[in-house]
């Protein structure tokens, strides 16, 4: 094992085919990769078969990895793993009992105009979204979609948390100003 080793140095190591190297970065981010991943999975058995796999992934493409930042690289392919996971394991309706309460639930509250203005605001908002710069778009996305608190996003992209909050700020500052200016000009359409 190498604990005193740095990523960078151990990411070199891994491309001269160094198991041992893997084996460090392993016991170095299993188990804090195994949580961030079952935020999104809500099951820690799927976060550690899917971080395993990370780790497999990672040694098989040792010889390519042109991979800058480890740690970042390893937080993002959990995330990105996650949520393939989470769209596999969508599966339709499973009996026709919960057929019948989303049924009835649709009757009861959705009408075709709220869908569709739901999904109108939802696009627009998305739109906007999309035209942020990318580290704004990030920041955003994770704070509020993914529900990461700034320690984490700053441990994720590498950055501080101070840079973190002062993204989020302008992001949130720059999202309110595009919505406004979207607002006013589908209402002059």
């Amino acid at each position: 094992m190498y604990p005193e080793l740095t990523d960078e140095a151990l990411t070199d190591l891994l491309r001269q085919n160094d198991p041992v190297a893997l084996e460090t970065l392993f016991k170095r981010y299993y188990k804090s990769l195994c949580h961030f991943c079952s935020l999104y999975t809500k099951d820690h058995e799927i976060a550690e078969e899917i971080i395993a796999d990370l780790f497999i992934k990672l040694w098989d493409s040792r010889y390519d990895a042109s991979i800058l930042k480890l740690k970042n690289y390893l937080f993002v392919s959990a995330k990105n793993l996650s949520l393939n996971y989470n769209q596999k394991k969508r599966a339709p309706v499973d009996s026709i009992e919960d057929l019948e309460l989303q049924q009835h639930l649709f009757q009861d509250e959705e009408t075709p105009f709220k869908i569709l203005s739901g999904r109108e605001s939802y696009k627009r908002i998305v739109a906007v979204i999309d035209t942020l710069p990318l580290r704004q778009k990030e920041v955003l996305l994770m704070s509020r979609i993914d529900n990461l608190d700034k320690h984490k996003i700053s441990e994720i992209l590498g950055i501080s948390v101070r840079t973190v909050e002062t993204t989020l700020y302008q992001s949130i500052k720059q999202l309110r100003l595009l919505l406004k200016d979207s607002n006013s000009f589908n209402i002059g359409s």
